[in-house]
C-alpha cells in the first residue's frame, strides 16, 4: 500500500482554495509553485453526460414521500455517515447508513439528505455530497482522500441524474443547518458534525420517532426490495455450495478456508457479506455468534455455517445450514438435526398473512420443547417446559427477525408493530431453530456435549401463504448428505 501524503480531509468550503496540509514524515518537504502550477493543467474533461436513473429511484421518491406526510412542515436531516479510522490513516470500508440508503440509493460517505418543508406542503429534499476533488488547491492528488488516491467520486450534476434528486456541496450544509430555524428533526449516530450543527434545534425523543418511523418503513418490502432479497439469496446458495467443495481444504487448514471461499462469492456478485460469517465447526457451533473462524474443520464433526451476501444495493441474505464435515450425520446428529428441521417446518407453516409474528416462533419452541422432554433432557409437561422457558437453555435464541437492509432489520420498530404486531404480505423474515449443547453441560449425556445445530431459511410472506427465498438450498438431513455427495463426486 502507498503511503498517502495525508490524512487530512477537507471539511469546511474555506478550505476549497487552500493549499493542502502536507503529510508529517512525508518523503516530499512540500510542493514547488510549478508543480502545483502544472498539476491543475492539461486534464480531460470526463464528466459524464449520459447517466440514467439508478434502477430504485421511483422507489425511493416513493419512500421520502411517504415520510414527508408523516412529518408536515419539519425539516429531516438523514446522514450516511463518515469514514471510520480502522488504525492511524487507514480506514474501514465505508457502508452507508440505512436510512440513508433507503432513501436515496445513494452509498457515499459523507452524504446528508435533507428535506426541507416547502411552503405549500411537503417538502423539497435535496441530497448534499462531496463534490469531485478540487483540482485548484490540489485536493486531488495530495488529499488521502483526494481523486487519484481513492478514486473520483461523481459530480453533484452527475449525482443528481442518477438519482433523482437536486444535489448540492455538503460543505456548506452545517454552516446552513445552524443558522436554520423552525422544527428539525435528525437520523443520530452517522454523523456528529451534522449533530453538532443541530445541537440547540433537536431532542433526543423527536429524533428518535423519526429513526423509529424509519425502522417500521421497512417492514413491508416493495418489489424492488424483494428481487433484491431473492439476489441475495441465489448468491448466497451458490457461495454454500462453494463451500461444500473444499471442505477438504478446509479441513487441511481451519474454519478460515470456509470465511474466505464464502467470502469470495459475496465480493464477486455482491458488495460484501451482510455480517461476519459464522463458520463454526464441532463445539464452536454451540457458540451463536462465533466469528473468530480460527478452530479447526475435523470429519465427524459438524459445521455450522451462517452467512449472507450483501448485493450492491446493500440488502443482505441470512441463511444457515448445519453439515456434516464428513458427508454424513451420525445417528445421534441426524437425531438433533431432524428435531430442528421438525421444529422449523413447524415455524414456517405459521408464517402467513394475518398470523401474529409470535406465532411462528412459538410453534418452533412447542417441538423443540416436546423433543427434549422426549429425550429425558427437562422434566415435563411440555405446557410447563414452555411456561418456565426451561428449554431456553438449549434453544437459546429468538426463532428469527426481520430481513431486509440490516441482517436484523427494523430493529428499532416499536414492539406492537414488530414483535406484538402481525405479519402482512411483503414482511421478509428469518426462521430459525437451533439446539445447542453446550461443551461443559452436565446436564446432558456426554455424547450430546458440543452438538450444536441450526437451520435457517429466508421467508416471504405472501397473499396467500409464504414462499422460501432459500429453497435452492437442501433442508432434510437426508437431502444434505445426497446434495454433499454429489459435490464430492464432482470435486474428485
Amino acid at each position: 500500500m502507498t503511503e498517502e501524503p495525508t490524512p487530512d480531509a477537507l471539511e469546511t468550503p474555506e478550505a476549497e482554495g487552500q493549499p493542502i496540509k502536507q503529510r508529517k514524515n512525508g518523503l516530499y518537504p512540500g510542493v514547488s509553485d510549478e508543480l502545483a502550477e502544472n498539476m491543475k493543467s492539461g486534464w480531460a474533461d470526463t464528466e459524464l453526460h449520459d447517466l440514467s436513473p439508478i434502477e430504485q429511484a421511483p422507489n425511493t421518491a416513493r419512500r421520502r414521500a411517504a415520510l414527508s406526510a408523516r412529518f408536515p412542515g419539519e425539516r429531516l436531516v438523514v446522514p450516511a455517515g463518515n469514514l471510520r479510522t480502522r488504525s492511524n490513516d487507514t480506514e474501514y470500508s465505508f457502508r452507508a447508513a440505512t436510512e440513508y440508503a433507503y432513501l436515496t440509493g445513494d452509498q457515499t460517505e459523507n452524504g446528508v439528505l435533507v428535506l426541507e418543508p416547502d411552503a405549500g406542503g411537503g417538502h423539497k429534499a435535496t441530497v448534499y455530497l462531496l463534490p469531485r476533488s478540487n483540482r485548484e488547491n490540489g485536493e486531488f492528488w495530495l488529499d488521502g482522500q483526494g481523486e487519484l488516491w481513492v478514486g473520483r467520486r461523481h459530480s453533484l450534476g452527475e449525482a443528481e441524474r442518477l438519482l433523482g434528486l437536486p444535489a448540492e456541496d455538503v460543505r456548506e450544509l452545517a454552516d446552513r443547518l445552524g443558522a436554520a430555524t423552525g422544527p428539525v428533526r435528525v437520523v443520530r449516530g452517522h454523523d456528529a458534525g451534522i449533530e453538532a450543527a443541530l445541537t440547540d434545534k433537536v431532542t433526543a425523543e423527536r429524533d428518535e420517532e423519526l429513526r423509529v418511523f424509519l425502522s417500521e418503513q421497512r417492514l413491508v418490502k416493495d418489489d424492488f426490495e424483494i428481487a433484491q432479497l431473492q439476489a441475495a439469496v441465489d448468491s448466497t446458495v451458490r457461495g454454500f455450495e462453494d463451500v461444500v467443495k473444499v471442505l477438504d481444504k478446509a479441513e487441511a487448514t481451519s474454519e478460515r478456508y470456509i470465511e474466505g471461499t464464502f467470502f469470495l462469492r459475496a465480493r464477486v456478485e455482491g458488495n460484501d457479506v451482510g455480517y461476519g460469517s459464522i463458520c463454526a465447526a464441532g463445539p464452536h457451533a454451540t457458540t451463536l455468534h462465533w466469528v473468530r473462524n480460527d478452530g479447526p474443520v475435523r470429519s465427524g464433526d459438524l459445521l455450522l455455517l451462517d452467512a449472507g451476501v450483501e448485493t450492491t444495493t446493500l440488502y443482505t441474505a441470512d441463511v444457515t445450514r448445519t453439515l456434516p464435515v464428513s458427508g454424513s450425520y451420525t445417528p445421534l446428529q441426524r437425531k438433533i438435526y431432524d428435531a430442528v428441521y421438525e421444529a422449523q417446518e413447524a415455524g414456517i407453516a405459521a408464517v402467513k398473512p394475518g398470523a401474529k409474528y409470535r406465532d411462528f416462533h412459538d410453534a418452533a419452541q412447542r417441538v423443540l420443547a416436546t423433543k427434549l422432554v422426549e429425550w429425558g433432557l427437562v422434566e415435563g409437561p411440555v405446557e410447563r417446559v414452555l411456561e418456565l422457558g426451561l428449554q431456553r437453555r438449549w434453544t437459546l435464541h429468538g426463532t428469527g427477525h426481520m430481513l431486509g437492509l440490516d441482517v436484523h432489520d427494523c430493529a428499532v420498530a416499536r414492539t406492537e408493530t414488530y414483535v406484538a404486531g402481525t405479519l402482512e404480505p411483503g414482511m421478509c423474515l428469518t426462521v430459525e431453530p437451533g439446539l445447542y449443547f453446550q461443551p461443559d453441560d452436565l446436564t446432558v449425556p456426554e455424547e450430546y456435549r458440543g452438538i450444536g445445530v441450526r437451520i435457517e431459511d429466508d421467508i416471504l410472506v405472501t397473499e396467500d401463504g409464504n414462499r422460501m427465498l432459500s429453497a435452492g438450498l437442501p433442508r432434510t438431513s437426508d437431502d444434505v448428505e445426497a446434495w454433499m455427495a454429489r459435490i464430492a463426486a464432482q470435486r474428485s
